[in-house]
């Protein structure tokens, strides 16, 4: 097989190979967090958007998800409610770029938020 030609294949099969590897990290369950360099002022926005669209009773003093009662968490917690509902889209975490979608569980201790 001529250099050139090995060349071409090669390239197809990566492309091919790093399409499937892109399906498969996008099947894989995804959540939304927020970006640690976000302001205070950001994340309580984030925090009163997400509620005011979908259920954060489990944000509440006693719910499954105040502590830890921090307020990254509890952004990260209302924008990834809000995420899930929505249908996993990207644009769902963006709250003004200040949503990181994560392929790794940010679930804290018994709190399982979608």
């Amino acid at each position: 097989m001529a250099p050139k030609t090995f060349a071409h294949l090669f390239l197809l099969l990566s492309s091919l190979l790093s399409v499937g590897t892109l399906r498969i990290v996008h099947g894989d369950k995804t959540w939304c967090v927020a970006k640690p360099s976000s302001t205070n002022t950001m994340l309580l926005d984030n925090i009163q958007y997400a509620c005011s669209q979908v259920d954060c009773k489990i944000l509440q003093k006693g719910g499954a998800c105040y502590s830890p009662d921090s307020l990254i968490n509890h952004a990260s917690i209302a924008m990834n409610i809000y995420y899930q509902c929505k249908g996993r889209n990207t644009w769902n975490c963006n709250f003004g770029n200040t949503g990181l979608i994560t392929i790794t569980d940010p679930s804290y201790g018994g709190c399982q938020y979608m």
